[in-house]
C-alpha cells in the first residue's frame, strides 16, 4: 500500500501553522495537489496549497469539504490543541472537553467522511499525528497525554477495519516540536519538517508507524516496564 505523493492528491488539517504549514509546503514541493484545511482560510499563505474551510470539531464543516474534494487521497489528520493544566486540581473541564473534541473527536469526523472516498479512489492513506505523550504523561499535559492515547486507540482500529478497502493507516508519534503549542517549552526540540520529511518516507514505502524523534523511539521502548517509567 506505498503511495505515489507527487500522484496524491492531500488533504491535510490544520495546515495554517505549525507542522501542518510544513506538511503543506513539502508536499506542495514534492507535486501533489495539497488542500490545506483550516477554520480560516484566510490564515493559509502556502503558494500553491488550495485553501480549504475546515473545522474538525464541526461535522457539518466536515461534510462540505468531503462533498467537494472527491478526488482526495491521502487524509493527513493534523489538527490539534494542548491546553496545559491539571485534570484533578483545576477548577474546570472545559479545556479538556476542547481538547477531546479536537484532538480526538475531529480526526474521526474526518476518517469517517474521507474513508468512502479513498476507498472509491483505490485505498489511499490516513496519517494521524499523535506523540510521544499518547504512551507517557505529566500532571502538567494529563489532557492532552490522555487525548493523544485515545486517538493512538483509533488509529489501531481504523487500520484493522479499513485494511480491506487497501487503504494505509500511519500514526505518527513524536516528542517536543518547534511550533507555537511548544513556544514556552525550554527543552530540546525537532524541526516539523524533518518530521514531514519521514512521514513522507512512509507513505512511499508503505509504512504504519512513525517514531520521528529519540524521546518517542525511547518512550516506545520502555512500554512493558514499570508504569512510573511513564510519568514524568
Amino acid at each position: 500500500m506505498s503511495i505515489s505523493i507527487d500522484q496524491s492528491a492531500v488533504l491535510v488539517t490544520g495546515a495554517n501553522r505549525g507542522l501542518g504549514k510544513a506538511f503543506a509546503e513539502a508536499l506542495v514541493e514534492a507535486g501533489a495537489t495539497v488542500y490545506a484545511g483550516a477554520r480560516d482560510p484566510e490564515s493559509v499563505t502556502t503558494p500553491g496549497a488550495i485553501a480549504v474551510r475546515l473545522d474538525v470539531t464541526d461535522p457539518a464543516s466536515v461534510a462540505a469539504a468531503a462533498d467537494s474534494l472527491g478526488d482526495v487521497t491521502v487524509v493527513i489528520n493534523n489538527a490539534g490543541i494542548g491546553r496545559s493544566g491539571s485534570l484533578l486540581t483545576g477548577e474546570s473541564l472545559d479545556g479538556f472537553r476542547e481538547e477531546l473534541e479536537t484532538n480526538v473527536i475531529g480526526p474521526l469526523h474526518v476518517t469517517r467522511a474521507f474513508a468512502p472516498i479513498l476507498a472509491a479512489n483505490g485505498g489511499g492513506a490516513i496519517v494521524n499525528i499523535h506523540s510521544a505523550l499518547s504512551w507517557m504523561t505529566s500532571p502538567q499535559t494529563a489532557g492532552y497525554s490522555a487525548t493523544k492515547a485515545a486517538l493512538w486507540s483509533l488509529t489501531n482500529a481504523a487500520r484493522g477495519e479499513l485494511r480491506e478497502q487497501g487503504t494505509l493507516v500511519i500514526g505518527v508519534h513524536v516528542g517536543y516540536m518547534d511550533t507555537d503549542m511548544t513556544a514556552g517549552v525550554t527543552a530540546p526540540k525537532s524541526e516539523p519538517a524533518d518530521l514531514v520529511v519521514q512521514v513522507i518516507e512512509a507513505l512511499e514505502k508503505g509504512e504504519e508507524e512513525v517514531l520521528g524523534d529519540e524521546t518517542s523511539r525511547f518512550v516506545k521502548s520502555v512500554l512493558s516496564g514499570p508504569p512510573a517509567q511513564l510519568v514524568l
